[in-house]
């Protein structure tokens, strides 16, 4: 079976050949690779992070996989409250449940060939020998250090380290969660760390964690049918925007949408229900309103915007993308969020803990609202798109900004000869409200930044069409495209 994959770092890609040789399909290559990027990129993902995949079984119908960790039951709003009028942006308050291995498990079960012990087999042997230091983490150090030189942990793992990332700690976990991934949440492998570092969490919040298995939404445009997640990930912007003659306009409307309205839908206040989607989403049963159909009421200035001074996350997130000559495809996007997540380690595990719970709103009416056992808003926002006998797979790492990363190559990777030529385009994001433009891109009022930027995404896409297999990884960060 030949297998196209794509991913931020080559290493990611040597483990989804080793799985492809082993007899593996689409499935097992990317698992194999989101494992090994839990060990070289601890600042964009781990297994203390969430993930979100769209996956479609060869001859079947995409699906879509959020594994997103709740928020503690014992989570104490009214102190969070009492402390300023916004969630913090890092530490124990902002640890949700850890998403990714149940999500894992919950991939491979929609079609994987092999065990989860011969998947992580690479992750564990690199994280036990050690790996070079990326030029994306040594980027991501610089930006964050403060936090690295503030927890033991993290100190430890990158301060003084040489050249060589070593975690012999986090080579055992995962040997654990090879063998069983289910000790993840049935133990208290990495309870008793979280709530030695000051989390609320709990075993029982822990055990009650479950991958989501949805359809997903979808919506027509540019004669493909595009298949994003529903909330609380911002799936239903990425669907509001695709294909929009004015991108720009239709992103600006989306985003105010998104921010207003975005929130777990099983938890959120009885007022909000409904409201969680921008006008242009899609139900899933069929084909979304044109962008630009009515809004929720209140869209047009987000609930508690003026109160949210402090610097939204980027977005440290990794995708990977498969595709094989069968007709599987895989999107997979895990993440840690803020760079290094909410700024711990926990040295007994070498878990790096992400702050997806810095996400949720303290106004108690708000869709996204803090509220035991609820999942924050979420940035993932992986795609998938069919038409006729393509399928192509399509993710990228840029926090709030993945729907329009997104949308500015949705159109072209369905037929371009030469994706990574796509993906090395110049593109632009929201920086707050203003619009950042990479050099070479002429949008008129945008700042412009002095060479490509982390912030406009890490894309990575497979496709196949014609029966023939393409990949193309984007050249902002550390990894390739390659077919398997």
């Amino acid at each position: 079976m030949a297998v196209a994959v794509a991913a931020p770092h080559a290493a990611a890609v040597d483990a989804a050949r080793e799985a492809v040789a082993a007899g593996g399909n689409a499935l097992d290559a990317v698992l194999a690779a989101a494992g090994a990027l839990t060990v070289v990129y601890p600042h964009q993902c781990s297994i203390g992070g969430d993930l979100v995949a769209i996956v479609r079984p060869a001859g079947g119908e995409p699906r879509a996989v959020l594994s997103i960790g709740a928020a503690a039951a014992a989570a104490d709003i009214d102190a969070l409250r009492a402390a300023g009028d916004a969630m913090p942006g890092e530490g124990p308050q902002t640890v949700t449940v850890p998403g990714v291995v149940a999500g894992w498990a919950a991939v491979a079960a929609l079609g994987a060939r092999l065990p989860l012990t011969a998947l992580l087999a690479p992750a564990i042997r690199l994280a036990r020998d050690g790996v070079p230091f990326s030029p994306g983490l040594r980027r991501a150090m610089s930006g964050r250090m403060a936090a690295i030189r503030a927890d033991p942990g993290l100190s430890a793992l990158l301060l003084g380290a040489g050249d060589r990332l070593v975690q012999p700690a986090l080579a055992t976990t995962l040997a654990t969660v090879a063998a069983d991934w289910r000790a993840f949440y049935e133990t208290d492998l990495l309870v008793t760390g979280v709530r030695a570092l000051g989390s609320p969490l709990s075993a029982a919040d822990f055990a009650a964690h479950r991958a989501e298995l949805a359809d997903p939404l979808v919506r027509e445009a540019g004669g493909a049918r595009w298949h994003a997640a529903p909330p609380p990930v911002q799936g239903p912007a990425f669907l509001a925007v695709v294909g929009a003659p004015d991108l720009l306009a239709a992103s600006r409307e989306a985003r105010l949408v998104r921010d207003a309205t975005l929130g777990d839908p099983r938890t959120g206040p009885p007022a909000a229900a409904g409201a969680a989607q921008p006008a242009g989403a899609a139900q899933p049963a069929g084909a979304a309103q044109p962008a630009g159909a009515a809004q929720p009421a209140g869209a047009a200035q987000p609930a508690g915007a003026a109160r949210r001074d402090r610097p939204q996350p980027k977005g440290d997130t990794v995708a990977v993308t498969a595709v094989d000559d069968a007709g599987n495809a895989v999107t997979l996007i895990q993440s840690v969020f803020e760079s290094f997540g909410a700024g711990l380690l926990d040295p007994a595990t070498g878990v790096v803990l992400h702050n997806r719970g810095s996400s949720f709103r303290l106004e108690p009416d708000h869709p996204g609202r803090l509220h035991p056992g609820s999942r924050p808003p979420h940035t993932l926002c992986p795609t998938l798109a069919l038409a006729g006998g393509t399928v192509v797979a399509l993710g990228c790492q840029g926090g709030g900004n993945q729907p329009w990363i997104l949308a500015q190559v949705a159109g072209d990777v369905l037929t371009a000869p030469d994706l990574d030529a796509v993906l090395a385009r110049p593109r632009w994001i929201f920086d707050g409200p203003a619009v950042l433009a990479e050099p070479g891109l002429s949008l008129g009022g945008a700042r412009v930044t002095a060479g490509p930027h982390d912030r406009a995404g890490h894309v990575q896409v497979c496709r196949l069409a014609g029966g023939e297999l393409a990949a193309g990884s984007d050249p902002r960060a550390d990894g390739l495209g390659a077919i398997l």
